[in-house]
């Protein structure tokens, strides 16, 4: 049982097929849920992760796959026939108070076509909601960051390595001693998504 000042959040990363969300798909989905102090920022426990492999469907993701596959590395063939596990998946949004993600304007906007339920979620950016250039870093990218931190110098773009390795910046400290954690959770959360207006396709399915 958690206590009035313990909380559950989420760590989400999604790897896609292209950039767009209205014509473009997520292939990977990666979710780590954990416990934290609200108070302190202080990461208690991890208490479930998963990862999911799903084909994209659309005709416009497929045609993108050749290109994403230079970022992320995933051969189609591990895709091919995979689905995503749908009541697993929901039952992460329907446990979790605050969801994390770097850079979470993309992987939210992508989350929000199949699970429009995130946007009911306090979702916080770790890449926006910290000012990193002010604390010395050249960047907010999430590999600068973890290599200044001494947590890997190597980013495999795989979704479940991004949100471990996320989580472990998580818990450093700012130069005031203040965990990054704690540092986001005082911003306010992001704003509900708005999503474009789309036009009805009739074809490329």
């Amino acid at each position: 049982m958690l206590n009035k000042e313990q909380k559950l959040g989420l760590v989400v990363d999604v790897e896609t097929t292209g950039l767009g969300p209205d014509r473009d798909e997520i292939i990977e989905l990666a979710l780590k849920l954990f416990s934290y102090h609200e108070e302190t920022g202080e990461v208690l426990e991890i208490i479930e992760k998963d990862s999911f492999l799903r084909e994209p469907l659309s005709f416009s993701a497929r045609r993108n796959y050749g290109n994403a596959f230079r970022v992320h590395g995933i051969p189609y063939e591990m895709v091919e026939g995979k689905t995503f596990y749908e009541p697993k998946i929901k039952q992460y949004f329907e446990r979790a108070e605050t969801v994390f993600a770097h850079n979470a304007s993309f992987d939210r906007s992508f989350l929000y076509r199949m699970y429009p339920e995130v946007n009911e979620l306090k979702w916080f950016c770790t890449m926006r909601s910290v000012p990193w250039k002010k604390y010395g870093f050249p960047d907010s990218k999430l590999l600068t960051l973890l290599q200044a931190h001494g947590i890997t110098d190597h980013q495999t773009h795989r979704a479940l390595d991004d949100i471990t390795y996320l989580m472990e910046l998580l818990k450093q400290t700012n130069p005031d001693g203040t965990t990054y954690l704690k540092e986001i959770i005082n911003a306010r959360p992001m704003r509900r998504y708005q999503p474009s207006v789309q036009k009805s396709r009739t074809s490329g399915f």
